[in-house]
């Protein structure tokens, strides 16, 4: 088989999959709306996915992320809960079963379960009317589409769906709980979206750390500050009123003599850069890194809303709080 033979393939997959997710935006599952109004409005328990096979590994998935954004979830193996697993459904909970044919066998207790103890059942499969379907309270129908498969037996397209209408789940109750920033990290403290979610104020150096001179300041003033806190590289020039006004950097010293200046005649306010890329304490810290990449610099100062500094971040702070 010749590459380009190969590459016709991987688009003919891909076409399809992109007509299967066109297929279920033409004719979108309504029940959808009520499951998302019931989760986000009504549901005073957890929500319990339940899945078996390869339909299990997107419920499990679903599961997961709902927790991780603000939704109290859990897995449900399906084989597993007729050997104990069960016991994790409560009154108050809600159980979404997902099958893309909705006549998974290993299924029937959980929904034999949910029907004896009256707990609210969303299906999430291509047929209302299937075993599923019929029991289920709510229904959100997927396209009954053929998997891009030789045989066209293994789910494939069917779990792109699957996965789509989570997605889509996720997202409107992300919306409705009002999910943050600051929540996200509350439940992610550790990895690097933990680390991403953080803020500035969080990482900065303050008070008598941060490397700042007056505006005519002279150049021993400034290289014994720069010396005594060389980690940074930088001094902040400040102007009457404690605004920053400027920044210095070891790299100037290098140009302005290139250059042909004798910086040594000079004050800050002579020699410093007049546009400082300046960052409030409440930027994130991935906003922060994107910031130093984009302007080719190492080091921020943190400013107040009168532009007066209250700290200084570099990327070496975000590399060691594992942003970087």
């Amino acid at each position: 088989m010749t590459n380009d033979k190969i590459i016709e393939l991987a688009k003919d997959v891909l076409n399809q999959d992109i007509g299967a997710l066109k297929q279920m935006i033409d004719n979108f599952p309504y029940g959808f709306v009520d499951a998302v109004n019931y989760i986000a409005n009504e549901l005073t328990g957890k929500v319990i996915v339940a899945g078996m096979g390869k339909s299990g590994y997107v419920a499990r998935r679903l599961a997961t992320t709902l927790a991780s954004t603000g939704t109290k979830s859990f897995f449900l193996h399906c084989a597993e809960a007729s050997h104990g697993d069960m016991g994790i459904i409560e009154d108050n909970d809600c159980v979404i079963a997902m099958s893309n044919s909705g006549e998974t066998k290993e299924m029937k207790n959980v929904l034999d379960y949910t029907r004896r103890f009256g707990i609210k059942l969303i299906a999430i499969c291509n047929n209302p009317e299937s075993s599923l379907g019929k029991v289920a309270d709510i229904n959100i129908t997927i396209p009954d589409v053929s998997e891009t498969c030789v045989i066209g037996k293994a789910p494939t397209t069917s779990i792109i769906l699957l996965s789509a209408i989570s997605n889509a789940l996720i997202y409107a109750l992300e919306n409705l709980k009002g999910l943050t920033g600051d929540m996200y990290k509350n439940w992610h403290p550790n990895g690097k979206l933990g680390a991403s979610l953080l803020k500035v104020s969080e990482l900065m150096h303050i008070s008598s750390e941060l490397p700042l001179v007056k505006k005519d300041a002279n150049m021993m003033e400034i290289l014994d500050v720069m010396g005594r806190k060389v980690r940074f590289g930088c001094v902040g020039v400040i102007d009457e009123d404690g605004r920053i006004c400027g920044i210095f950097t070891d790299g100037d010293i290098r140009r302005r003599l290139h250059e042909g200046i004798d910086i040594m005649k000079k004050t800050a306010y002579d020699v410093m850069g007049r546009s400082p890329k300046l960052i409030g304490p409440d930027t994130l810290a991935s906003t922060t890194l994107l910031m130093l990449n984009e302007n080719k610099i190492q080091t921020m100062f943190v400013v107040d809303n009168d532009k007066k500094p209250i700290g200084i971040i570099g990327f070496h702070d975000l590399l060691k709080a594992g942003v970087a």
